[in-house]
């Protein structure tokens, strides 16, 4: 039974604690997977903070990368020693997962919220024997090793484990935003885009726009640092809502025309509405900012007849085995900085680094081990 140190979760507690655990031997589906970073996001923090339906005490993180100690009996296209990122987790067997939609999975919120197997076990016990969560996303990288299940676990390239660590943050962050992009939107020759909220996953979706033919890449927020860097990553323009009519800009910058795409990402449903009121004919929004549960949104029932569409994404709509790989690509090949955003911690300020991302410090705060 191998031993670790985890970001243990408890009960009321709102804080990470770093404790000794122990994990099980991998089962026939799961790895062993010694970490070298791990990206912070919204999710592990709303989760921490008890905002989601995971019990605790849990082992968060979903956002792993790590190199291949230990595979089940039946895991094939894994071996010990492979460099692998760590994403979200699905059944395999559903309609969904058949056709190559696993983020749109019947089974996805037990299978990363739950923190236990489909069997209600845990791979993961503190010290003392007491179970802890310890499949938060298939993965609960929030540790030095990690039980993971085999359709959380992408084999990637890197150069060396400093490398592989700083492809963390592709595991979601990175991946919603693109793979909204392009998964969902694909902006086409002479399209126009805006991307609404500019934090870690907006900035993601600007890069990806700036490898499609759009004519027009809009970033908007409230933040001036971040609307100065979207415009590094390849936004042709950036409204700061605090300071401008947003609705103004959008039909200055469109002539009149609305957009052709939206990507929401901040999660406030005014935005959401901002976005949809600003379609063109036949324009779509995609939304993965995520609200509070139960929070509702407006629209204008009549404004969408002719055509407009607002869909919610998961993940990017993201297939892991052929996706994130190509993130990679486009990253090593200079087309996707996503490490600009990106500020290295060590495990022990995991307080701070949670804390700056909170409060709005850094982008994407990553977890080097």
């Amino acid at each position: 039974m191998p031993d670790a140190r985890a970001a243990v979760v408890h009960p009321g507690s709102g804080t990470f604690t770093w404790e000794d655990v122990q994990l099980e031997d991998p089962r026939p589906d799961e790895l062993l997977v010694r970490v070298v970073g791990t990206g912070i996001c919204h999710t592990d923090l709303a989760t921490r903070d008890e905002h989601l339906h995971t019990p605790m005490p849990a082992v968060l993180g979903h956002e792993g990368a790590g190199v291949v100690e230990v595979v089940g009996d039946g895991v094939v296209d894994v071996a010990p020693g492979d460099k692998v990122l760590l994403s979200f987790s699905s059944c395999g067997h559903c309609s969904a997962c058949l056709h190559g939609h696993p983020a749109y999975c019947v089974n996805f919120i037990p299978m990363n919220f739950d923190g236990a197997r489909p069997d209600g076990t845990t791979p993961i016990r503190s010290a003392s024997g007491e179970p802890l969560g310890g499949r938060f996303f298939g993965q609960s990288s929030f540790a030095t090793r990690c039980i993971a299940h085999v359709r959380s676990v992408v084999p990637v390239e890197a150069l060396d484990e400093d490398e592989l660590a700083l492809l963390a943050p592709i595991g979601c962050g990175v991946q919603t935003g693109a793979g909204a992009v392009l998964n969902e939107l694909a902006p086409g020759t002479g399209d126009t885009i805006a991307i609404f909220g500019a934090g870690a996953v907006g900035l993601s979706g600007v890069m990806a726009a700036a490898l499609t033919p759009a004519e027009h890449i809009i970033a908007i927020d409230i933040v001036p640092s971040r609307l100065d860097l979207a415009r590094e990553l390849g936004a042709t323009h950036v409204i700061n809502g605090k300071e401008e009519d947003t609705a103004e800009r959008l039909a200055d910058i469109t002539k009149g025309r609305g957009l052709t795409h939206a990507l929401e990402s901040s999660g406030v449903p005014a935005l959401l509405r901002q976005a949809t009121d600003a379609l063109a004919v036949g324009g779509s929004v995609a939304v993965v900012g995520a609200p509070p549960v139960g929070t509702d949104g407006t629209y204008d029932v009549n404004f969408l007849l002719n055509g407009r569409s607002i869909k919610g994404v998961t993940e990017g709509d993201s297939d892991l085995v052929d996706f994130v790989p190509e993130l990679v690509r486009l990253y090593r090949a200079g087309r996707l900085p996503f490490d600009r955003m990106v500020r290295t911690y060590t495990p022990n300020r995991i307080e701070e680094a949670a804390a700056d991302a909170a409060e709005g410090r850094v982008l994407k705060p990553l977890l080097r081990f």
